[in-house]
């Protein structure tokens, strides 16, 4: 089930102009977008609050999950500060993310959190700092 394209900056939510928006849209407050089929939460340094407005894109992981698919969720950070304290943020985002869902109506036993080979993210620290949700 494709996800729709969103992005929100905490005002809600608005179709994206492409399939691909540039990270440098992403600054440094939580937001959300879809791209190309993968649900990304980007979080404020040092924060794990979900944007507002990111229910939508939940429910479309809810729905995805309901036909069938598994919720795989995967959080990463930035390159700076302490690595130590970066990883247990990315496990704070990650837990968020997992509780939202849940919350969005997805059973547990449907997500999965998967490490990634690398916690630091790609892209500027504003697009590292993500969880990624992808339906399997």
């Amino acid at each position: 089930m494709p996800l729709l394209p969103m992005t929100t900056s905490g005002t809600g939510a608005h179709p994206a102009p492409a399939a691909s928006m540039p990270a440098a849209t992403v600054g440094d407050a939580a937001s959300f977008k879809v791209e190309n089929g993968i649900v990304k939460f980007y979080f404020a340094t040092d924060k794990a609050d979900l944007a507002t407005g990111s229910e939508a894109a939940l429910a479309e992981v809810a729905k995805g999950v309901a036909a069938g698919k598994r919720a795989v969720v995967s959080g990463f950070t930035d390159a700076t500060g302490d690595p130590a304290r970066n990883e247990e943020l990315a496990k704070a985002r990650e837990a968020a993310v997992s509780a939202a869902l849940a919350t969005a109506g997805v059973a547990a036993d449907k997500i999965e959190v998967k490490k990634p080979e690398s916690i630091t993210g790609s892209g500027s620290n504003a697009e590292a700092r993500r969880v990624e949700v992808a339906l399997n």
